[in-house]
């Protein structure tokens, strides 16, 4: 619902969530550098940077954060059999060509992960995307084709509604529910 109000700051317009539509573009603070996480606004929220614009998204309902710490688990356990791959979490922010996304869970190969400079520069093997209140399967798949054009082997969709995990790879796709 849309109400303008007139407070001590002037004429205000206040929306709720319902009005908006996800991700909002977020204009870029002076001295912006998408590869330099100190000049990124400071939000309450999930920013990334695509196609020139800083897109931001609200914090994870309860039900997202929950699968993606039951996802993150999941890999972590199957990783420490892995040595050669390291499995990020908590929006693994990543910088590939000009575009700086956050997976919810990803997968590197750990001789590929490259140094600490606040994101990683390379592709993860495995995405993994968590359908929330506020991105649904659609733009999820979009996050997926671009993923897949980057050198990603292997795209999860994580849809909490239907409990179900879309697994996109690029020549083919499948759907998993419980069990």
């Amino acid at each position: 619902m849309v109400h303008l109000a007139n407070d001590s700051h002037g004429l205000c317009l206040h929306l709720t969530r319902a009005d908006m539509r996800f991700p909002v573009e977020w204009r870029a603070p002076q001295g912006f550098r998408p590869d330099d996480l100190s000049t990124w606004p400071q939000v309450v929220g999930r920013l990334e940077y695509v196609n020139g614009r800083i897109q931001f998204m609200p914090p994870c309902g309860e039900v997202q954060q929950d699968v993606a710490m039951d996802v993150a688990a999941l890999l972590h356990g199957w990783v420490r059999g892995q040595p050669e791959l390291v499995v990020g979490g908590n929006e693994a922010g990543m910088i590939v060509g000009e575009t700086v996304r956050a997976a919810d869970v990803g997968v590197w190969r750990r001789s590929q992960a490259g140094e600490r400079t606040g994101f990683r520069r390379t592709a993860p093997v495995l995405a993994v995307e968590i359908a929330g209140e506020d991105e649904g399967e659609q733009t999820l798949r979009e996050k997926a084709a671009w993923y897949l054009d980057i050198g990603v082997a292997v795209v999860w969709l994580a849809l909490p509604e239907s409990r179900e995990v879309l697994v996109i790879e690029r020549e083919s796709e499948s759907r998993h529910g419980k069990g």
